[in-house]
């Protein structure tokens, strides 16, 4: 794994724990639709601050079965992260979906 795949991987670990431990407790509570319209943002950010490191570089990320450009391993990894913390949320605050 180069430092470039690890580095957004911890960027990306770090921006969902603050979202779901801080941000979303506080601005969204148990309300889908809240939590849902942050989340664009949260995700928007993730790819706007890859984005400003690769944007135009044809840097490829290796995703274990192929090669893909930052936006797409960018916004794989963020959702490997988020699912788990995502359903981890949504059971302790009764969110309906």
């Amino acid at each position: 794994m180069e430092n470039s795949e690890f580095a957004i991987i911890i960027l990306n670990l770090i921006i969902v724990l603050v979202a779901y431990l801080s941000v979303y407790p506080k601005l969204a509570g148990s309300s889908f639709n809240k939590i849902s319209f942050y989340d664009i943002f949260a995700s928007g950010l993730a790819l706007g601050i890859v984005g400003l490191q690769f944007w135009g570089t044809g840097h490829e990320f290796n995703l274990l079965i192929t090669k893909v450009n930052w936006f797409w391993y960018t916004l794989i990894i963020y959702g490997a992260i988020e699912i788990p913390v995502m359903i981890w949320y949504f059971k302790k605050n009764k969110v309906a979906v």
